[in-house]
């Protein structure tokens, strides 16, 4: 077995933030729209797509919309979360989509398979984001689109500040990278895609910006997820915090969100790259 074709287990990647309902909950608010937006002009009816790292399943539903007509698959390594992306589908009836548990270093699929595959906020857990990124383009079509977005951590940024926040972006930063992950991946996600093989890259960059109810949301959001989700599992294992630690972080969490003009921003990065023909 070539190196690249060495599984998840194998090369011992783990997921910073898991799987906790905090999690799950957030990704859910995720759409197409908003997510997929640099992707969207380069669908067309009777694609077939593949969604790598489909989370519960909210972008995938309007993915294959936009290829009514194609095939979608979602595929995610957990097959607990696919539980609620096929209630997702289900609940909005789209039917032109099979939810499937799968290995991105080893995907299961004929080379060539795909006209399209997406990745939004995978590569940055992954310690071989280039390698992953290859598999994906053995099974694009020549011609085929490559799209994925991640962003970047530490451009995160909110007002009004408190010093919570900076404890959090910092343990944040230690817990990734003891996983071997890159949580600052929206910088380098071209340089992966360029390594992986492609040599027409696009760049997308956009501003996340919230306020309001919905950067309320987010904060109430991270407080739960600081003290439940993986990332508290993991920093109180690597011996990066205690029990104290994370319940101050996620107070500050809460208190920021309950502010009176609460205000979040950051950047994220996409990548479209198309495969050469031949």
């Amino acid at each position: 077995m070539t190196e690249e074709r060495l599984s998840l287990e194998q090369r011992g990647d783990r997921y910073t933030h898991g799987h906790h309902q905090s999690v799950v909950q957030s990704h859910a608010r995720r759409r197409a729209e908003v997510e997929a937006w640099f992707l969207l002009p380069r669908l067309a009816p009777d694609m077939r797509l593949l969604d790598v790292g489909c989370g519960p399943g909210t972008i995938t539903t309007g993915l294959a919309r936009a290829v009514a007509g194609g095939s979608v698959i979602g595929l995610d390594a957990a097959e607990s979360v696919l539980e609620h992306a096929r209630e997702h589908a289900a609940s909005e009836d789209v039917g032109n989509i099979e939810f499937v548990s799968g290995d991105v270093y080893a995907l299961e699929f004929a080379d060539r398979s795909f006209d399209v595959v997406y990745a939004n906020q995978l590569l940055q857990h992954l310690t071989d984001p280039v390698a992953a990124i290859v598999e994906m383009r053995r099974v694009l079509k020549p011609g085929g689109w490559l799209g994925v977005r991640d962003a970047d951590y530490a451009t995160m940024s909110p007002h009004p500040k408190f010093a919570e926040f900076d404890d959090w972006n910092r343990l944040y930063h230690e817990v990734a990278y003891r996983n071997q992950a890159e949580p600052d991946a929206g910088r380098v996600l071209a340089s992966w895609v360029r390594a992986a093989g492609f040599e027409s890259v696009e760049l997308h960059p956009n501003v996340v910006a919230m306020e309001g109810e919905e950067a309320r949301i987010w904060g109430r959001t991270w407080s739960q997820r600081i003290l439940y989700s993986g990332i508290a599992d993991q920093a109180l294992e690597y011996g990066l915090a205690d029990e104290a630690a994370l319940e101050r972080i996620s107070g500050g969490w809460a208190r920021w969100a309950e502010s009176a003009e609460p205000f979040f921003m950051f950047t994220q990065i996409a990548v479209l790259a198309a495969k050469e023909a031949g």
